[in-house]
């Protein structure tokens, strides 16, 4: 069996996309909670103060906060074995400076975590996805400022210390290299300059070595994973200047991994960042701390590829983070314009394993698209099916063929979320089917798609499945 026992079978979501009870039990503002849905495929940032009669997609969201048991009962009910979810900062910490948590935010997950055990699910959390404390912008500048990088420390720590034994797969960062192209999202950074995102930057890797070493030591069992944005390119043409473009293109990207996994920043980044003139706001020990806390496995979100060339110059253009001024005349693309490249999911785990040598995990991959609700109320989605179908086949490949370590894959998402790209709830990527649309009206009632007894099965058959219809 190429799919290895124990191998983790779930899905993955984002707090500020499912979870809603935006100002519930004490919980303060994040960046994520000032954003508004935009034109299709666009999302934008709007004035830290809410705007009286504007749509904010992350208050209501598919109030998970409230039906989180419903919810797990159906992952329970797919077969999961693993359930990747983000704490929302701000539940625990609301303006992300506080010297003591919130107990009633700590409680929420404390039920999450019950429900999970009671349905022998083993849980993956994420610390941070997307959801920097409002707070840390207005009062510090977010994470520019290094004094964000105790308040994190702060926070994580509570995390470890409440639920040590009963979490052992953490994640510190989602996508930490969207700060390079969504720096908002990734860390309340507007600025467009250079050298304010890499010094941002810095700080969370510095963190997050930080908070590596800080989980071993509170529980030896404890394994940390870095998160990557799945960027990987392939070069425009055979000429060379297209191909030394791709290769910058990737570094621009891997530096983070890099850092995150070797300890260190490669001398090609010093090299660009010494080009630039940026200077690190490296203090005594950094180095030390960076070199001592590098990760234990290494996961990445998949979705797409790129094509990229002398012309790209590292640069990725719009929030969907996919326009580099090229397109792949050999693949397909889904209802919002991303390629679909199954074969490139094998690529990238042969890439990622060859440069690392860690574990992986895909803790992201899923289809976006728009679905029909039958009279009867089905939701027939064959289109879902075969998109996951032939990425988990390469995955396959990569394991039994390649002999690539992968420890697991967490479909996203497995119920319908509010898009992170884009705000929208017609953007579906579930298996199961929620009962809201893109202005938040809805009954919330949760269904079963099609898709849903597939992967139900591929779970229960541990793969073998996805060779009856292939």
């Amino acid at each position: 069996m190429a799919f290895p026992n124990g191998f983790l079978w779930g899905g993955a979501t984002a707090a500020n996309q499912c979870e809603g009870a935006f100002d519930a039990d004490g919980k303060g503002l994040s960046t994520a909670d000032v954003m508004t849905a935009g034109a299709h495929g666009i999302k934008r940032r709007v004035t830290p103060e809410l705007e009286p009669g504007t749509y904010y997609p992350s208050h209501a969201a598919i109030d998970h906060y409230h039906r989180y048991r419903e919810d797990i009962a159906l992952f329970a009910e797919l077969g999961f074995t693993c359930y990747r979810f983000s704490v929302n900062w701000t539940r625990i910490f609301p303006q992300g400076d506080e010297e003591e948590p919130n107990e009633a935010g700590l409680a929420f997950y404390d039920g999450i975590l019950d429900e999970l055990e009671r349905h022998g699910i083993e849980p993956l959390v994420t610390i941070s996805h997307f959801e920097t404390p409002l707070g840390l912008v207005e009062k510090y500048g977010s994470w520019e400022n290094r004094a964000v990088v105790d308040c994190y420390l702060r926070y994580a720590r509570t995390l470890f210390t409440r639920w040590r034994g009963r979490v052992h797969l953490w994640l510190t960062f989602n996508e930490i290299n969207c700060m390079s192209t969504q720096p908002w999202v990734a860390a309340g950074i507007a600025s467009e300059d250079e050298g304010v995102r890499m010094r941002a930057a810095y700080h969370q890797l510095l963190a997050s070595g930080l908070a590596t070493q800080m989980a071993h030591e509170i529980d030896p069992a404890n394994r940390v994973g870095a998160m990557y944005a799945g960027h990987f390119a392939y070069p425009a043409s055979p000429d060379p200047a297209d191909v030394i473009g791709t290769m910058r293109f990737m570094q621009r990207m891997l530096f983070y991994l890099d850092v995150m996994c070797h300890g260190s920043y490669p001398p090609y980044k010093l090299r660009e960042l010494e080009r630039q003139g940026i200077a690190l706001p490296v203090e005594p020990g950094d180095a030390e701390a960076l070199a001592a806390g590098t990760v234990d496995f290494v996961s990445y979100s998949y979705y797409n590829t790129h094509v990229t060339g002398a012309k790209t110059r590292g640069v990725i253009k719009g929030m969907n983070g996919l326009d580099t001024g090229y397109k792949n005349p050999y693949l397909n693309r889904s209802d919002w314009g991303w390629t679909i490249d199954p074969t490139g999911l094998r690529f990238s785990l042969n890439l990622l394993y060859e440069r690392y040598r860690r574990p992986l995990m895909i803790v992201e991959n899923g289809l976006g698209a728009v679905d029909t609700v039958e009279e009867d109320g089905s939701v027939h989605d064959p289109y879902r099916i075969a998109y996951m179908r032939d990425h988990l086949l390469e995955l396959e490949c990569a394991i039994e063929h390649d002999g690539v370590p992968v420890m697991g894959y967490t479909m996203w998402g497995p119920l319908d979320i509010v898009s992170a790209s884009t705000g929208e709830m017609k953007k579906r990527y579930g298996v199961i089917y929620v009962d809201v649309d893109d202005g938040g009206r809805g009954t919330f009632a949760r269904s079963r798609k099609d898709s849903f007894a597939w992967y139900q099965k591929v779970i229960a058959t541990n793969g073998a499945s996805l060779h009856e219809d292939a």
